[in-house]
Formats: structure tokens, C-alpha cells, sequence
């Protein structure tokens, strides 16, 4: 199925979920449970005893979080449920500023072996510049915590909802069918380690639209395994744009295919559209790409394929082979570059890059056509390209 199908599909169906939920006679506010909205009060154990009630729910449960702010430490939701469940966040759910609380567990707030689960508005703050001060200095540090996280779940709504200052990434998809991501602002500061706004692997079917994106690395990341994704009128930076990989970081793992960018703003990114690789032996793959209707104010790198990623230059030096990267169109991409080189294309000769399509780009460079930089790829172009395909 088509990622554009699939999209207005997964929007349906999660009108209906909304429906369900909205008419749900089965609702249970935490506060019944004993959290308390002073911010000081640890409510992890109400919260978790409120989804125990909605999990054996034998019809649609809604949880509600009403205003204030809601102080809870690592907390997992752990299904099968016996119906959907929906969370309506009108307040703010806080983490310990003390991130050695989290611990190595990896996640703040998730939910594990989940279906139909969809979360409505509210604010999350993971507190997370203490982390990155540590992180920054060296020092012994935890893991780091991704701030909400759903692993091994499926038909899942993520919509209005508002992630500051996460420790590592803010929204982490693994495992996981038939996502919609919708309205989510995420926010992080420009120099914080780490802070991917939407991270997926081995994921499908997966729709983010109309968001807002600021953060310390990529605006969303694609990883091994993730298939039919729909990304579109995402605005994106500060961060390192949205990216593919990092690829072939195991000799043997699932590829990359059928994602689509369209629509989507990049401002002062440190790329636009990106596909990295490690130049490692690898089994790997991403094919059937489509970068389209995008527009770039000021970033470094508005396009580029990068097989040569190797950020700390270990294991893999002087490869020639790696992750098999065709199929990619770029089209209708236009706007400035902060660097003369606007797209670059930098392949491995043993895994060239293949079918690479360029359709009507414009790419300045302070007010002057932008330059192209190819090695070991090949494709092709038409209408107008600028700068001049390489290819």
C-alpha cells in the first residue's frame, strides 16, 4: 500500500478511536488515584494504578490528566489491554530534575505491547539540561531517558501533544504499526546532545504531520527497518534535519523503503534531507524515497547522501562497501544554502548509489547559484536543477 493511502486511512481510523474515546463511559481521573497537581508530589504509582483499571477495561477507557503539574518518575504501561485507551492531558507531566532517578532504563514515560492506544494534548518536561551538562563534561552519566516511548505496540495516536527538554530523544517509536504523529511540538535548545525529536526503527505504517520541531539533533530519524513512512508539513530547527540512518551500524539489518517527505520547512538546520550510512559490510538497504515540496532558509546542507558516516572514526576506515542506497527522488526543493555546496552525493564504490532523480531544484548560495559535489552516484535530472547535477 501506497504511504499516502495508508495515511488517509490511519486518519480515519483514528477519528473513529477519537469518537469511541470522546463517548467512553468508562473515564477515571488520576487525581481518584491520589496524584497530586503541585508538581512536588511523586504520582507515579496513581498513574500507573489509573492505567491498571483502564488496561481491564472491557470497553474504551480514557484516563484523564486535568491541569497542574503532575510529578512522575520512570513509569511503564504495559499491555496487552483488553480495549483501547485513550490519555487527555490538560495539565503538565514532569520527570525528577535528578536524572540519575531515571536510571539506565532508557525511557521516562512507556508504553510496551500496546493496541490502541492514543494521547491528547498536555505538556511533558523531561528536565533534561542537568543530563546534558553532564554529558557535556564527561562525566559518569546515566543511559539517558527518551521522554516518551512505545515499543512493540500498534495502532497508536499521538496528537497536540507538547515534549520540552528531553534527555535523549523525545518521541522513539520501536516495533510499532500504524502510527499517526499529529500537531506535536517538541522543543529542545540548538546545542543539547542527542535530543532526536521523533526517532523509529523497525517500524510501518507511521504518519507525522503538521508539527513543530526544534531541537539539538535530527527533526525526526529514521532507522533500520522502518517502512511506509509519511512525513509531512513538519517545520524543522534548529536541529540536523530530518534523516535516513544511521544505516549499517550491524553487518545484518532490516532496510529502509517507501518514505516520503513532502511539504516541510528546514530553517538554519545543519542539514535539510539526509541519508547517512556507516561505510561498514552490511546487508542493509533504503530504497523508494521521495524528498519533495520542501523549502530550505539557511542550511548547511540542504541535500545529501553521506555512505562515509563515521562521526568517531572507529571500525570503519578505508571501507569501499556498505548499505545499498537507490531509488531516491528529490523534487520541487528550493530555497538557500549556507554552504556553496548544496548537494552532495558522496557514495562508496563498492555500493554505489543508484537512480538518484532530480526534479526542478533551486538551491542559492548568498544570492548565487550553489554548487554539487558527486562521488560513485548516478541518476538523473530534469526541468531546471540548481545548482548543476553532478550526476
Amino acid at each position: 500500500m501506497a504511504a499516502s493511502s495508508s495515511s488517509s486511512i490511519l486518519f480515519l481510523t483514528m477519528i473513529i478511536f477519537l469518537f469511541q474515546l470522546s463517548n467512553a463511559a468508562y473515564s477515571v481521573d488520576v487525581m481518584s488515584y491520589g496524584a497530586k497537581p503541585d508538581g512536588k508530589t511523586d504520582s507515579t504509582q496513581a498513574f500507573l494504578e489509573a492505567w491498571s483499571w483502564a488496561c481491564k477495561s472491557a470497553n474504551p477507557a480514557m484516563i484523564y490528566i486535568p491541569e497542574g503539574t503532575f510529578f512522575i518518575g520512570a513509569a511503564v504501561f504495559e499491555g496487552p489491554c483488553t480495549s483501547r485507551i485513550g490519555f487527555k492531558i490538560d495539565g503538565t507531566i514532569m520527570a525528577p530534575s535528578n536524572y540519575w532517578k531515571l536510571g539506565d532504563s532508557g525511557h521516562w514515560i512507556l508504553f510496551s505491547k500496546v493496541s490502541g492506544i492514543s494521547i491528547q494534548g498536555g505538556i511533558i518536561d523531561a528536565k533534561g539540561s542537568d543530563f546534558w551538562e553532564c554529558r557535556r563534561g564527561g562525566q559518569n552519566c546515566p543511559a539517558g531517558a527518551r521522554s516518551i516511548a512505545f515499543s512493540w505496540s500498534r495502532n497508536i495516536v499521538l496528537n497536540g501533544l507538547r515534549s520540552i527538554n528531553s534527555q535523549i530523544f523525545h518521541v522513539a517509536l520501536n516495533h510499532c504499526n500504524n502510527v499517526s504523529i499529529k500537531n506535536v511540538q517538541i522543543t529542545a535548545p540548538e546545542d543539547s546532545p542527542n535530543t532526536d525529536g521523533i526517532h523509529m526503527q523497525a517500524s510501518t505504517g507511521v504518519t507525522i504531520s503538521s508539527s513543530n520541531i526544534e531541537t539539538g539533533d535530527d527533526c525526526v530519524s529514521i532507522g533500520q527497518g522502518s517502512k511506509n513512512v509519511w512525513i509531512e508539513q513538519v517545520s524543522c530547527g534548529p536541529g540536523h534535519g530530518i534523516s535516513i540512518g544511521s544505516l549499517g551500524d550491524d553487518k545484518n539489518e532490516d532496510g529502509v523503503e517507501d518514505i516520503t517527505v513532502t511539504n516541510s520547512v528546514f530553517t538554519e538546520t545543519q542539514n535539510g534531507v539526509r541519508i547517512k550510512s556507516f561505510p561498514r559490510e552490511s546487508n542493509g538497504y533504503a530504497k523508494n524515497i521521495i524528498f519533495k515540496n520542501l523549502t530550505m532558509n539557511n542550511v548547511h546542507n540542504p541535500i545529501i547522501i553521506d555512505q562515509n558516516y563515521c562521526p568517531d572514526h572507529k571500525g570503519c576506515q578505508q571501507q569501499n562497501s556498505g548499505v545499498t542506497i537507490s531509488g531516491v527522488t528529490y523534487s520541487n526543493i528550493k530555497g538557500t544554502s549556507a554552504t556553496a555546496v548544496a548537494m552532495k552525493f558522496d557514495c562508496l564504490s563498492g555500493s554505489p548509489c543508484s537512480g538518484i532523480k532530480l526534479e526542478d531544484i533551486n538551491l542559492s548560495y548568498k544570492g548565487k547559484s550553489s554548487s554539487s559535489y558527486c562521488k560513485n552516484a548516478h541518476g538523473g535530472g530534469s526541468g531546471t536543477v540548481i545548482p548543476r547535477s553532478c550526476l
